[in-house]
């Protein structure tokens, strides 16, 4: 399906995001696109569009999913180990609310997210620069 007007342009946009973005601005795309797709599933949830529901919970779950998956379990500790741990109940929730068709557990999650995200936020320039350094020290170690 060809992409046409405002469409197009906001794909070619955020490819141009996600090429140009740092680690730490990856995250928070991925943390606002899946409390993006939760709010477009509410939406389809109280219009009784049961496939965008599914479709944009599918999207939100997978994006949590990822999120999960690339945490750092080794340098991240128990910040790590909780995270993981909290992105998994929120998986599991989203699966809960695609079964029971319910804008409360979608509620949920999103309140669960959205103060990681704005944590995410918050984080000073120079402790993302010397996060990466460390991780380049890391890998040139290796």
């Amino acid at each position: 399906m060809a992409l046409t007007g405002i469409n197009a342009y906001k794909k070619g946009g955020l490819k141009q995001d996600v090429a140009s973005a740092d680690p730490h601005k990856l995250t928070l795309m991925l943390m606002q696109g899946a409390l993006d797709k939760m709010a477009y599933a509410k939406g389809c949830i109280e219009r009784k569009d049961f496939a965008g529901r599914s479709e944009h919970l599918s999207r939100s779950t997978a994006i949590l999913i990822n999120l999960r998956d690339t945490l750092d379990m080794k340098s991240g500790g128990e910040v790590a180990e909780n995270l993981f741990s909290l992105y998994d109940y929120m998986v599991q929730r989203l699966t809960d609310a695609n079964v029971q068709n319910s804008t409360e557990i979608v509620d949920e999650v999103i309140r669960l997210l959205s103060p990681i995200r704005d944590a995410w936020l918050q984080i000073p320039e120079s402790a993302k620069q010397e996060a990466y350094a460390a991780q380049r020290q890391k890998r040139e170690a290796v």
